[in-house]
């Protein structure tokens, strides 16, 4: 018989009984080695989410990635534009236009907006923030600022593929899954990838934490900041611990012949996420119970603030500020315990109109919990090899918005062609704003940043070459950088 036959036709018995596969002996060599019999680096373990090795020494080990979904306008937060107020309403020239698509924006009638924003230079760096961001602007000199991102789409959910998965596509790895696919997770018991969410939702949805083609073990997991960390985590009332033992053993075994048949390695991702998922039920509900914290930095985080009044439902209703400050203070927890990449998201920032009360909402709800998260990682040493991110899909125009012709601008559109965003720790200088824009922030003046450079300085903190962070998938290899990229030197510490 053809020896291949052979091995795909042997019982499981012989399976388990042969030493050179790994996956039948991974549970007993992890409980060996856990207690010490058994080397771990002998254990030959199919666990797609084992440790692994970097292409070179790595500067970042975690990433939390705060994700604003909708566009926060930069010339209100980061990037003054002192012009804008001297040709407040006043056109742009068609050259400037002429090719340009917007969102809803009409050109025809479109007349620059100025904003009523204040910007003061703080730190030793003398980096500029609005005064909508006071406590942001304490770590002035923790933060790299870039101003001059740019990307291809002017849309939502593209924009938010872009930013996450490198292209706007869908079926695409993101930027949490390619890092637990490049180096594991850290973490026994709680995922590699955690994602956690406030406001209405992004209108990304579930393609913003997805695995694509990789393995399902490497997508994000939802977690909620109360009550259960992640529906039907718990066991029902009557079902004790040994049966759902006994269950999942018996799933294991029919999920050991299925593999053993056919070699398919999500099966072992199954097999993995099940074992996974036994363990959080007492890691998940642990990592929630905030009663072990401080009330200095329960309130450092600003957990127990209310929301101001605000008669608006774009920010995502009431409650919005305890639940955003509740997952900074999450996500603080989650890298302690070696989550490798920790997504929180809010929506919305898509300010098309009633943008002076509604940002001045959203930027309170962030600020306090923002900079509380990079003291409280710098105050425990973590910060040096945790990166943070701060940032969006794209901009807001310097145009005011005049959907359906109204003369009343309250709000900018979406801008693709200059936006800010910022990063601290994992390696980065702090204090460095890079790149410029032009005197109303319409275009770039200064050292461009396409989104995948970022994406490739990201990953070159992690210790990857992103040319070579790849998987082979429909007959070709694909990467987060997909076919550019540059790692930008000027912004490593």
């Amino acid at each position: 018989m053809n020896p291949v036959e052979h091995q795909i036709l042997q019982t499981r018995r012989e399976f388990l009984a042969t030493s050179a596969n790994g996956l039948g002996m991974m549970g007993l060599g992890a409980l060996l080695s856990q207690e010490g019999i058994l080397r771990a680096d002998t254990v030959a373990s199919t666990d797609p989410l084992r440790p692994r090795e970097p292409h070179f020494p790595a500067k970042a080990k975690n990433c939390i990635f705060i994700f604003l979904e909708g566009g926060p306008s930069q010339m209100d937060l980061f990037d003054p534009k002192p012009k804008l107020n001297e040709l407040h309403g006043q056109p742009l020239p068609d050259s400037m236009t002429k090719n340009v698509r917007f969102a809803f924006i009409r050109k025809e009638t479109a007349r620059i907006m100025g904003s009523k924003r204040v910007f003061k230079k703080h730190g030793q760096s003398g980096m500029e923030f609005s005064d909508y961001l006071p406590h942001m602007a304490k770590h002035a000199d923790d933060w790299l600022m870039i101003r001059s991102l740019h990307t291809d789409q002017f849309n939502h959910h593209p924009g938010q593929l872009v930013l996450h998965c490198g292209r706007a596509a869908f079926g695409l790895p993101t930027i949490g899954s390619w890092l637990n696919y490049g180096l594991g997770s850290m973490s026994k018991n709680l995922p590699g990838y955690v994602v956690l969410s406030a406001g209405r939702g992004t209108s990304g949805g579930a393609s913003l934490w997805q695995s694509g083609f990789l393995r399902s073990s490497y997508a994000g997991v939802l977690f909620r900041n109360q009550g259960e960390p992640v529906l039907n985590l718990k066991n029902p009332p009557g079902v004790p611990m040994a049966l759902q033992r006994k269950g999942l053993d018996a799933l294991m075994e029919l999920n050991q012949s299925r593999y053993d048949q056919f070699r398919d390695p999500e099966i072992a991702s199954r097999i993995a996420a099940y074992e996974l998922a036994f363990r959080m039920q007492a890691a998940a509900p642990e990592l929630i119970d905030l009663k072990d914290e401080s009330a200095k930095t329960l309130e450092m985080y600003g957990v127990d603030r209310a929301d101001p009044p605000i008669k608006a439902s774009r920010g995502g209703g009431p409650g919005q500020y305890k639940s955003f400050a509740t997952n900074c203070l999450l996500a603080r927890r989650l890298v302690e315990r070696g989550v490798r990449f920790v997504s929180i998201m809010h929506a919305s920032w898509d300010h098309h109109s009633n943008l002076d009360n509604e940002l001045a909402y959203n930027a309170g709800m962030a600020d306090q919990p923002v900079a509380a998260l990079l003291t409280d990682l710098k105050q425990r040493g973590l910060l040096d090899d945790t990166m943070v991110v701060f940032g969006s899909e794209f901009g807001r125009t310097p145009l005011g918005e005049n959907r359906g012709g109204n003369p009343n601008t309250t709000g900018r559109d979406h801008h693709p062609f200059a936006f800010t965003m910022l990063a601290a720790g994992g390696g980065l200088k702090g204090g460095l704003t890079y790149g410029e824009t032009d005197e109303i922030g319409w275009g770039i003046v200064r050292d461009p940043v396409d989104l995948h450079d970022f994406h490739a300085t990201m990953l070159h903190q992690f210790g990857f070459d992103h040319l070579k962070l790849t998987h082979r998938f429909s007959g070709r290899d694909f990467r987060l950088t997909d076919v550019s990229g540059r790692v930008i030197k000027e912004w490593i510490a």
